[in-house]
């Protein structure tokens, strides 16, 4: 488990380190980040009675350093709860994985939580925002364009998206690594009792 708690820490500081450098906006890779990636790996690989805490608890924590520090945001706001909800979707998701895991079915719940989180969240702000028209063509323009003088919304789901599926694989990756470790380890020291 050691490997899957350093992975959280890891994902976390990266997102962390890419926001206050500005990295990720100067390239325009804004939610290019492990946020969905750490909820949806974190259920499925740590201990069943933290696997969807420990996840929203570290990026609870990486938001006090972004929020209160960085983009001097609130801490608690509607938006963060909504958040937070989509993001404990894809926890939900990767309680369903760690039932029957496997590769494609992880990646599936990858592609998954990265939409529900871009549904819930574009649904929160056309909701609330007074930019959009509480209208069928409002909600489309919260999911497609966005507001005018932002990127549009796709941008951020494909972004988003790109993000979710290369730290869940490089997640996956690891924990696969380090589990050949241990067996190699363990099939050493069999072999010399």
């Amino acid at each position: 488990m050691f490997v899957a708690f350093a992975l959280v820490a890891v994902a976390v500081l990266y997102r962390v380190a890419i926001a206050i450098s500005g990295i990720g906006e100067s390239l325009g890779a804004f939610n290019f980040a492990p946020l969905g990636a750490i909820a949806l790996c974190g259920a499925v690989y740590l201990p069943r009675r933290i696997a969807l805490v420990v996840p929203l608890v570290a990026l609870a924590l990486s938001d006090v350093v972004l929020n209160g520090m960085h983009y001097h945001a609130p801490l608690l706001s509607w938006e963060m709860g909504v958040r937070y909800a989509a993001l404990a979707m894809s926890g939900v998701l990767g309680v369903w994985v760690r039932s029957r895991p496997g590769m494609f079915r992880l990646l599936g719940a990858s592609v998954a939580g990265s939409l529900l989180f871009y549904a819930t969240t574009n649904t929160a702000s056309w909701w609330t925002d007074a930019g959009y028209a509480k209208t069928w063509a409002g909600w489309v323009q919260a999911l497609t364009l966005g507001l005018p003088g932002y990127p549009p919304t796709f941008a951020f789901y494909r972004n988003t998206l790109a993000g979710d599926l290369l730290f869940t694989l490089l997640f996956a990756g690891c924990m696969a690594l380090g589990a050949r470790a241990v067996a190699a380890r363990e099939a050493t020291s069999v072999s010399r009792a």
